[in-house]
């Protein structure tokens, strides 16, 4: 928990503003949807000015196997389809988190994400279901 906080803190929100119909966002979106990722939560940041990125991508898996393979198929399919490397990347088995920038995906096992309460904390950010 520790390393994601510092490694979102140690970096600068850039000034453009990406879009939910940007490629690199409806990759992602498709991607966990491919890998089975469940309770996918998109809380946009963009309008809080504190905010490490302009969108959290928040979504479950049931084991660390599956944490694994939906991180790994976001990081090769945005490669392929954007041509985008992620900024940072650190897995856990029950939280892993990849980094664009603009878009930080995080994927949890369920425990964890009602631990965390990623959505509560950002609770002023607009929130949409997939």
């Amino acid at each position: 928990m520790e390393k994601i906080l510092a490694a979102l803190q140690e970096r600068q929100k850039p000034i453009a503003k990406l879009s939910k119909n940007s490629k690199l966002f409806k990759t992602i979106i498709n991607t966990i949807k491919e890998k089975k990722g469940e309770s996918i939560v998109v809380l946009d940041l963009r309008k809080i000015h504190e905010a490490v990125a302009d969108y959290f991508i928040l979504c479950d898996a049931r084991s660390h196997i599956q944490v694994k393979a939906i991180a790994d198929n976001i990081i090769d399919e945005v490669d392929t389809e954007c041509d985008e490397k992620p900024y940072h990347k650190e897995y856990g088995e029950k939280w892993t988190l990849v980094d664009y920038v603009n878009v930080v995906v995080h994927i949890f096992q369920g425990e964890q994400r009602q631990f965390y309460s990623l959505e509560s904390l950002w609770a002023d950010a607009a929130r949409t279901e997939y």
